[in-house]
C-alpha cells in the first residue's frame, strides 16, 4: 500500500516539478510572449507549453508505473485521475485568462498522457522479463 501511494506521490512531483521548470524556460526563452505576471496568450506559446505538458504526463506515469510493484498502468491511470482533479483546480483559477481551448486541450491531455507512460512502462518491464527468463 505505502509502495503505491508512494509511486502515484513520485508521479505528481515529478510531474509538477517539470511543469514548474518547463514554464520557466519557455518564460526565459521567449520573454516578449508573457506580461508582467507571467501569463500569456500566444497560440504558439500556449502550443509549446500543452506539448511540454503532454511529455511530462507520460514522463510522470512512466516513473509512476515503474515504482509501482504490481499493476503499473493501473497507478498510472491513478496518477492520471489524481492530476486530472488538480488540473482542473488550477484551470479554474485561470479560467478568464486563457483561451478555453486551452484549459480543454490541457485537461484532456492528463489521463492519457499518465497512461501512455504507464503503458511504455509496462511494456519495458514485460519485454525485460521475456528477455531474462
Amino acid at each position: 500500500m505505502m509502495r503505491s501511494l508512494g509511486s502515484v506521490l513520485a508521479g505528481t512531483v515529478t510531474w509538477t516539478v517539470l511543469w514548474l521548470t518547463g514554464n520557466q524556460l519557455v518564460a526565459r526563452v521567449n520573454p516578449e510572449a508573457f506580461d508582467e505576471n507571467l501569463v500569456t496568450t500566444s497560440t504558439p506559446t500556449l502550443v509549446t507549453i500543452l506539448v511540454l505538458s503532454i511529455v511530462f504526463s507520460i514522463v510522470a506515469g512512466w516513473l509512476t508505473a515503474r515504482l509501482a510493484a504490481r499493476a503499473p498502468v493501473g497507478h498510472a491511470l491513478a496518477l492520471g485521475v489524481l492530476q486530472l482533479a488538480i488540473g482542473i483546480f488550477v484551470q479554474s483559477q485561470f479560467w478568464d485568462v486563457l483561451p478555453i481551448w486551452y484549459h480543454a486541450v490541457f485537461l484532456i491531455c492528463l489521463l492519457p498522457g499518465n497512461v501512455l507512460g504507464g503503458w511504455l512502462q509496462s511494456r519495458a518491464r514485460a519485454e525485460t522479463s521475456v528477455a531474462v527468463a
